[in-house]
């Protein structure tokens, strides 16, 4: 994991994650470059248009709350939350 998150672009991944994470790149940190032919490329390596959308579901709610987080100034809960909340998912999922 942790090469990934130092440099997606040399890690050991599929190009299909590869191609995924350079969508998301230009759609969090540069959206206003953002192309049809980025999303073509994801297409070509492999990427469905689902897997695409939900992607982009996902970052857009991670970035308008990191973003209102910021802003904000919310206070981030103490690190055994967060080992809670990852067991409780991984037990029950995301449903209610």
């Amino acid at each position: 994991m942790q090469p990934v998150l130092d440099d997606y672009r040399s890690a050991t991944i599929s190009e299909k994650l590869r191609a995924m994470l350079g969508l998301l790149e230009v759609f969090t940190l540069r959206p206003d470059e953002m192309r049809a032919d980025d999303v073509r490329a994801a297409i070509a390596a492999g990427v469905s248009r689902e897997a695409i959308r939900d992607a982009f579901y996902v970052a857009f709610l991670f970035n308008t709350y990191d973003r209102l987080a910021d802003t904000l100034g919310w206070e981030l809960p103490a690190a055994a939350f967060y080992e809670k909340s990852g067991r409780f998912l991984l037990a029950k999922g995301y449903g209610v």
